[in-house]
């Protein structure tokens, strides 16, 4: 019970403090999953002038971040988001369709690249992945560290990648990039419409090219340099960095005593009730359950 306590008064405390509603989003990946649950909770909060998301995340699917986003919005006047650590990839996509983003101290958003991954899942597949820039740079590798002509290296990188990978599979790496962009370019719109089409193009392609890593670690401060909306508030911060201390004792798989033992992979909560995501290691569907009402 003190962890639901811990919640509800510090949700409380920000509802208070910003006059609004306040949703806490907490995952290990957003996926469409997310979805129904996530809707319902929101009806229970009903149509809100303000609604203040709290995230916690570490990435997931673009499309899910973009069926989330417009949900949020659909149910909001003005959306905001309350990021006090993490919330990179996927999570820094969502974020991009708030009309305000309060970014603590400790706020983790990430480049948006999005990243090709070998046949296996796990580990493998993460040592195996490919980022969209690790195939655009190629060219620019080669005249660095090997004095080869940089137009005569990548001419010569498409016969070099379509031998290690298969040729539809690279179409549809390059078909999901421009997916990715058209995305955050339609997110953003949400954020910065007095902002042209070109300006929220050159911020989008930053995010997506303009970092030599997938887990650079971004701060608000660079966020706002970039052209997003995003603020301090120092007692904000403190209460949703007090949620946040929660959501790292609950919601993820490095709790657990061993890799077989299913774990709670993501939270939903307002102060209407909160609900938990059990995640199971044998493949078999995820189940929700729900905690006592908030009150």
């Amino acid at each position: 019970m003190q962890p639901q306590l811990n919640l509800l008064q510090s949700l409380r405390g920000i509802e208070q403090m910003r006059d609004s509603r306040v949703l806490l989003l907490a995952a290990s990946r957003l996926d469409m999953e997310l979805l129904p649950p996530l809707y319902e909770q929101l009806r229970r909060i009903g149509p809100c002038e303000r609604l203040d998301v709290v995230l916690h995340c570490r990435g997931g699917e673009v499309n899910a971040a973009r069926r989330i986003a417009l949900l949020l919005r659909g149910h909001s006047r003005h959306l905001s988001f309350i990021v006090p650590y993490y919330c990179q990839s996927a999570a820094t996509i969502l974020s991009l369709a708030a009309d305000q983003i309060v970014a603590g101290e400790m706020a983790i958003f990430s480049p948006i690249d999005p990243q090709l991954h070998g046949g296996e899942d796990g580990d493998d597949a993460a040592a195996t992945a490919l980022s969209c820039m690790d195939i655009k740079r190629f060219g620019d590798m080669g005249a660095d560290w090997f004095g080869a002509d940089s137009q005569e290296a990548r001419a010569q990188s498409l016969a070099l990648l379509c031998n290690s990978v298969f040729p539809p599979t690279l179409t549809a790496f390059y078909r999901r990039t421009q997916e990715l962009r058209q995305i955050g370019e339609e997110l953003l719109a949400h954020q910065l419409p007095q902002q042209d089409a070109a300006a929220r193009r050159r911020i989008v392609e930053h995010l997506m090219y303009g970092y030599h890593s997938h887990d650079y670690a971004i701060n608000g401060d660079e966020l706002r340099r970039l052209g997003l909306n995003v603020e301090r508030h120092d007692l904000v911060e403190e209460l949703a960095w007090q949620l946040s201390t929660v959501f790292q004792a609950t919601v993820g798989g490095g709790a657990r005593q061993s890799a077989e033992e299913p774990w709670h992979d993501a939270l939903l909560a307002s102060r209407d009730g909160l609900r938990l995501r059990r995640y199971r290691a044998d493949g078999l569907l995820p189940t929700w359950t729900d905690a006592v009402a908030l009150r």
